[in-house]
């Protein structure tokens, strides 16, 4: 049972501190020759073969990744012309091109790691000129010609292949293909000006919606309002900096907006928060701010981008790097979700504007008012404060729980290392074992605090996994990553407590990290999270917070921080209730959300048109003719999420589904532990080196299904009907 794996106790403590020297600076950008004379120590390792962190400046950093670039760059131009008279495109290429990737991935995978876990180390605009420098090099082998040619040559040339030389293969082929490489002429030279217009105009979005983001405002002063905030969010909108009184500013930035809207008791204040959070960029106040011109131009270039390239659609031309293969699986899949999804949406509506009424609210339930009272209902079902049950949830005790279900299920050892170098004494090394040698297959950093003017944050604080150095059997590497948090740090001798949310996010974080570290992959192309598709990319993580849903393994992990008494029962099913409480409404929103990119990215209609075609289908309250949310939809339009903002959903469907082999087994008296195996030898181990598809169904047996996702939220018959 899976309370047994947490009683195993396998970690290895030492409790010798780990070196560290904190070195601070004025957040200054260096400008420095393309190579200066830090390039020497190109490296920056320790003997040990680990990152000198300690030693690590930012003029080393940028002079080593600037000697790297250009080495790289020197490199591919090598491989180049000996492609020329190729005999075996793995043997002269590809393994050279694994050497090169070696030693620029490992400066740059230190840089990002000091960026997150200590920027006044490394500051923003100097990790951005270091990115920026890494990025163009690397970007160079996918952009070559003959090593495009080279690729198709020996994808044609080879009868027998493995798995992994296929997706290798195939990755650069299709890499080349999306960069134009097997274009010509005026379509070659067009489609280049289009990328570099669709960056332009990404970027104007992005500008745009930041500036309308900040430039609203509003004061409130009666501390009625404020009574029910909490402290978080008070101290946040503090004007005086004093969390207890007022005025306290209201803005759009998520940290605030989002708890304002469930806390704020006051029902014109948070219209005119919500009416001012879906109108940014709509062109009603500031003109100037107005990005429907933009977007409908970014519309018009990506699909012109997809059509020279060969395709229908710019949806079409997403899935070639999808799980899902075709719109036509991925449609099918969100229309089955909604079909179980929208007619618990009504219902819960129904009960929250029931339970809204007896508490004396007499108007008809609006979009404003739903975080509300949803809050209110969930507090008055299952009376859960994340804060109170903190207590329970020591981050030691979580840890070291996590560590050994891990241990157990995938046979492996984490073993904390003393003699390693970090940049800042909190943060600690491990080094992973598994039963095929002595010598460690991976190793680790686990940075979990939060530090004031050290760390990057963001509003849901979800962590970062940085992936510092990939496997490769050909470089004779292993994988090397980072974990920062920023959890709150111990104090007055009090360990750190983690909220049920902190710990999912420990979960899931180190769950994706696993895909990372225990892969047996050769070429690190392919090794890992490396070329895993995008709507696959968050199983692993999301397999692991499933974990904490059952009750042996949340009995295990918990244990108050002053007694070690575990987690009341009534608490562990209310954690239960509370992730099926409004599942329709929230899945509805997120189904929407998916329909909404692909229909933008699939047709030429007008945006709003297409708005109003959709919202009835998924949403139960009406659509508001002011609101303008996909003028401000920067996932899609800024960010990386175009025509795949549902990965973020499909992940889980999938995820659910792997996690429910582990839930047969169990209530079927199978063997969990040769549940974990198997799990272990296709999605942690094969990464990015076969398709995901087909590691499915090595594991489960057969292709997916959205009904664990479904069971988990209460949404299909059986669980309604319970």
């Amino acid at each position: 049972m899976a309370s047994s794996f947490l009683r195993t106790n396998v970690i290895i403590r030492n409790i010798k501190k780990p070196f560290y020297q904190n070195k601070r600076n004025s957040g200054y950008v260096v400008l420095i020759p393309e190579i200066g004379e830090d390039g020497d120590k190109s490296t920056l390792l320790s003997d040990n073969g680990l990152p000198e962190f300690n030693d690590i400046t930012i003029e080393k950093c940028i002079a080593t990744i600037s000697k790297q670039s250009l080495e790289y760059e020197t490199g591919v131009r090598q491989i180049e012309e000996s492609s020329l008279n190729c005999k075996n495109a793995f043997v002269e290429i590809f393994h050279p091109l694994e050497k090169l990737d070696n030693e620029l991935e490992l400066t740059w995978g230190m840089a990002k790691t000091l960026y997150l876990g200590n920027s006044s180390l490394m500051p923003t605009k100097s990790y951005i000129q270091i990115h920026e420098r890494a990025h163009k090099a690397r970007s160079s082998k996918f952009n070559s010609i003959p090593i495009f040619h080279a690729a198709v040559n020996e994808k044609n040339r080879l009868k027998k292949i493995t798995d992994e030389e296929q997706r290798l293969l195939d990755k650069y082929i299709l890499e080349g293909k999306l960069n134009g490489l097997d274009i010509k002429g005026v379509k070659r030279e067009r489609l280049n000006n289009i990328l570099t217009d669709i960056q332009k105009q990404r970027g104007i979005v992005r500008d745009k919606v930041n500036i309308a983001t900040k430039i609203f405002s509003s004061i409130i002063n009666n501390e009625q309002v404020a009574k029910e905030f909490p402290e978080s969010l008070a101290k946040s909108m503090s004007v005086n900096n004093d969390a207890s009184k007022g005025p306290w500013k209201l803005t759009l930035q998520p940290h605030i907006f989002e708890p304002f809207m469930q806390y704020c008791p006051d029902r014109d204040l948070r219209w005119n928060a919500w009416q001012a959070h879906v109108q940014r960029c709509s062109g009603y106040g500031n003109k100037d701010l107005e990005t429907s011109t933009v977007i409908e131009k970014l519309r018009s270039l990506r699909l012109e981008q997809a059509k020279i390239l060969g395709y229908d659609t710019f949806v079409d031309m997403s899935m070639e790097t999808k799980m899902a293969g075709s719109i036509d699986n991925v449609l099918n899949v969100l229309d089955n979700l909604l079909e179980s999804a929208r007619p618990m949406q009504d219902v819960e509506l129904q009960s929250l504007q029931n339970f809204a009424n007896e508490r004396g609210f007499e108007k008809n339930l609006e979009l404003w008012d739903i975080p509300y009272w949803q809050r209110k209902q969930k507090w008055s079902l299952y009376n859960f404060d994340e804060n109170k049950i903190r207590e329970y949830f020591p981050l030691p005790k979580v840890v070291n729980s996590l560590f050994n279900l891990c241990c157990t299920l995938f046979k492996i050892q984490i073993v904390e290392r003393s003699d390693v170098h970090t940049w800042h004494k909190d943060v600690k090394f491990y080094d992973i074992y598994d039963e095929t040698s002595n010598r460690p297959i991976a190793g680790f950093y686990l940075d979990p605090y939060a530090r004031e003017d050290e760390k990057i944050r963001v509003y849901d604080d979800a962590g970062w996994h940085v992936s510092i150095r990939n496997k490769s059997s050909i470089s004779s590497t292993q994988p090397l990553s980072a974990l920062i948090f920023n959890f709150q740090a111990p104090v007055n001798g009090q360990p750190s407590l983690l909220s049920f949310k902190e710990v999912n996010v420990l979960f899931k974080r180190f769950g994706h990290s696993l895909r990372h570290l225990l892969t047996k992959a050769n070429y690190s192309e392919v090794a890992g999270l490396s070329n895993v598709e995008w709507d696959a990319a968050e199983v692993c993580g999301q397999v692991m917070t499933h974990w904490l849903f059952d009750p042996n393994t949340i009995q295990g992990i918990s244990g108050h921080y002053r007694t070690d008494e575990p987690l009341p029962d009534d608490i562990i099913k209310n954690i239960q209730n509370i992730r099926r409480h409004m599942s329709g409404y929230d899945l509805c929103k997120e189904l929407y959300l998916s329909r909404l990119d692909l229909e933008l990215h699939s047709k030429k209609t007008f945006w709003r048109d297409i708005v109003q075609q959709l919202w009835p289908k998924y949403n139960a309250l009406p659509f508001d003719k002011y609101d303008s949310h996909p003028l401000s939809f920067t996932k899609i339009f800024s960010e990386e999420w175009g025509a795949a903002y549902y990965c973020h959903l499909w992940s889980k469907m999938i995820a659910a589904d792997i996690y429910s082999a582990f839930d047969e087994a169990r209530t079927g008296d199978q063997n969990i532990i040769a549940i974990g195996k198997r799990y272990k030898d296709t999605f942690l181990a094969t990464g990015g080196s076969c398709h995901p598809s087909e590691v499915f169904r090595r594991f489960r047996g057969r292709d997916p299904s959205p009904h664990a996702l479904l069971n988990n939220l209460g949404l299909t018959k059986t669980t309604v009907e319970e």
